[in-house]
C-alpha cells in the first residue's frame, strides 16, 4: 500500500509484516474460514444432516435451499485468500497450509456453535488446534521469508 503499511511491490523490495498486514492477513483468514466451513456445513446439512441439540442431539436434515446458499458460500470462499496481503510473494501453497490451521480451530468453534454442546471440543480438539496454530505462525513468521 502507498502510505507504508506493508510492501507488496514487485520492485525487489518483497513483502514486510507489519502490525496492519498481521491483522489483516489473521482477518482474511477468520473470514475464509467462516465461508469455507459455513458453506460446507449448508450442503452438509442437507445432503447428511447434522446434530440438533434442540432435539437431544439427534441428526435432522435441512431443506435444499441449504445447499443451494452453502454452494453459493463455497464459491465466494474461493475469492478470499486471494485478499491475503502476502499473496504475491508466498503464492497458494504457503497461503492455503498457513490457513489450514485455521481451518482446524474455526472447525471446532463453528461446530460447537452450530450444533450446540454435543458439539463441544474436548481436550484432544484443543491440544490439536493449539498445535495447528503454533504451525501456522512458523509458516507466517519464519526468519528470513
Amino acid at each position: 500500500k502507498e502510505n507504508g503499511e506493508y510492501n507488496d511491490d514487485d520492485d525487489g523490495g518483497g513483502f514486510h509484516w507489519t502490525a496492519i498486514a498481521i491483522v489483516q492477513s489473521i482477518a482474511i483468514f477468520i473470514l475464509a474460514g467462516i465461508a469455507e466451513i459455513m458453506g460446507g456445513w449448508l450442503v452438509w446439512a442437507t445432503i447428511k444432516g447434522v446434530r440438533d441439540a434442540d432435539d437431544g442431539g439427534n441428526i435432522r436434515k435441512r431443506p435444499w435451499y441449504y445447499a443451494l446458499v452453502g454452494s453459493l458460500v463455497l464459491v465466494a470462499y474461493g475469492y478470499i485468500p486471494c485478499l491475503q496481503p502476502s499473496a504475491s510473494t508466498d503464492g497458494f501453497g504457503r497461503i492455503y497450509a498457513a490457513y489450514g490451521g485455521y481451518f482446524i480451530v474455526l472447525s471446532f468453534l463453528l461446530a460447537w456453535a452450530l450444533e450446540g454442546d454435543v458439539a463441544r471440543p474436548d481436550v484432544g480438539d484443543l491440544v490439536g488446534g493449539g498445535i495447528a496454530l503454533v504451525g501456522v505462525f512458523v509458516i507466517m513468521f519464519w526468519p528470513g521469508r
